[in-house]
């Protein structure tokens, strides 16, 4: 390789020198890696989370390895995992449906193999660390040319573990979705994107009305939009983001806190 290899980094470590450790060992094995922290923010333990900035993120990198570590299971059977994908990519984490909506982003899954090989990581692996044991010399390893082979056995993609899927259906003149994601603004992304909501209501105009329900809480009334600076501060709005999904917003607001939507709540978009 005449550059300098790519290495994606996310988990859900915090700041408290977990993934500082893990660069450390990334970086005695490939010294001139240069590792793109994605985010070490992601809410503990939440794997959809994490799935969805991952997929979000790597499109717009480099073609490189890239590890991603959201492991409630961690030291359990659950599996750890190399993916080998369309554009070349190699994805490194657990075996639990966080690497797989990347791997779809990034043309498909073309192989998986077990990390398996011993001459590929750290001489002691803890049960509890596997980001610093585990998948972080074998990302380092990858990435100064070792051959994908050589991780460990290959296994079956089609058993590796999915995550459960929201779809957005358009029926009757209503839009049923459900909460993919809350940014760190409180903007409340959606499943779908603008074509269903076209199937939905036919062709929106800027400022046309709709309103949203869900479970547990009252209807709410919004407006179609372009962006966040096109209405009055403290208006809702639905908008298409920069993924190409659907997203609600609060203009300089918490839309999240606001209405009281998280991850995996379903919700009903109608005219209003």
């Amino acid at each position: 390789m005449t550059e300098r290899p790519v290495i994606g980094f996310l988990t859900d470590f915090g700041l408290d020198g977990a993934a500082a450790t893990c660069r450390g060992v990334m970086l005695s094995i490939a010294r001139d890696a240069q590792i793109v922290d994605i985010c070490h923010t992601v809410r503990k333990y939440a794997i959809a989370d994490g799935a969805y900035l991952l997929a979000a993120s790597l499109p717009w990198l480099p073609v490189g390895v890239h590890v991603a570590i959201v492991d409630p299971g961690v030291g359990t059977d659950r599996r750890p995992v190399a993916i080998l994908t369309g554009r070349g990519d190699v994805l490194i984490g657990p075996d639990n449906g966080l690497l797989l909506p990347a791997a779809e982003r990034l043309g498909g899954v073309t192989a998986a193999r077990l990390l398996a090989n011993p001459a590929l990581q750290l001489p002691v692996t803890s049960a509890t660390f596997h980001g610093r044991d585990l998948f972080s010399p074998m990302a380092a390893h990858l990435a100064v040319g070792e051959p994908f082979a050589d991780v460990g056995p290959e296994i079956d993609p089609s058993s590796l573990v999915p995550l459960p899927v929201v779809e957005a259906v358009a029926e009757d003149g209503v839009l049923r979705t459900g909460v993919v994601y809350v940014d760190s603004f409180g903007n409340v992304r959606l499943a779908g994107g603008r074509a269903v909501l076209a199937e939905a209501f036919g062709t929106m105009a800027i400022g046309d009305a709709l309103a949203i329900e869900w479970a547990d809480g009252p209807r709410e009334r919004l407006t179609w939009q372009r962006t966040f600076g096109e209405v009055a501060e403290g208006s809702l709005l639905l908008y298409e983001d920069s993924a190409g999904n659907l997203a609600i917003a609060v203009a300089n607001g918490n839309a999240a806190a606001r209405i009281g939507l998280e991850t995996g709540d379903l919700v009903r978009v109608r005219r209003a």
